[in-house]
């Protein structure tokens, strides 16, 4: 069992995935880096110093009343919330994941069809004397039958 589970692991597909989930980990780390320290602070400013992810609804006061500071303070307090800044958060991380990904899979599949489509060697020849289409083994022309060189 030890050794068909060994076979397996060490499959190609097995190995690429699993540097897929490492890379794509990587990058989803960058992505939450990027929108919460780039893009978030600017749309903040926009919306009058309010950091979008405490845009909160609070739907319920906890033990300690608002209003919260942060959402991290009304979980703290016991408080339930309706969490949108944490949710639109979330969307514009997802749309720039999935843009990145559309990237990527753009340019590979460019790639492929340059592979797949190679010149197809030519099967015919033209005859010099008679301008005829002839197969291109020919040494005689079918139809002036001129002598042709190799």
């Amino acid at each position: 069992m030890f050794k068909e589970f060994k076979e397996f692991a060490m499959r190609g597909n097995v190995l690429d995935m699993a540097v897929g989930i490492v890379i794509g980990a990587s990058f989803g780390a960058i992505v939450t880096s990027f929108v919460a320290d780039v893009i978030m602070p600017p749309i903040g400013l926009l919306l009058g110093d309010i950091g979008i992810l405490r845009m909160i609804i609070i739907l319920k006061e906890g033990k300690v009343p608002g209003p919260y500071e942060s959402l991290a303070a009304a979980k703290a307090a016991g408080a339930v919330t309706l969490n949108y800044g944490v949710f639109i958060n979330t969307i514009i991380s997802f749309l720039i994941v999935a843009f990145a990904v559309f990237l990527v899979i753009k340019n590979i599949n460019r790639l492929k069809r340059e592979q797949e489509a190679p010149p197809a060697a030519p099967t015919t020849k033209e005859c010099p004397f008679c301008l005829s289409a002839i197969p291109i083994k020919a040494v005689k022309c079918a139809h002036c039958t001129a002598e042709l060189k190799q």
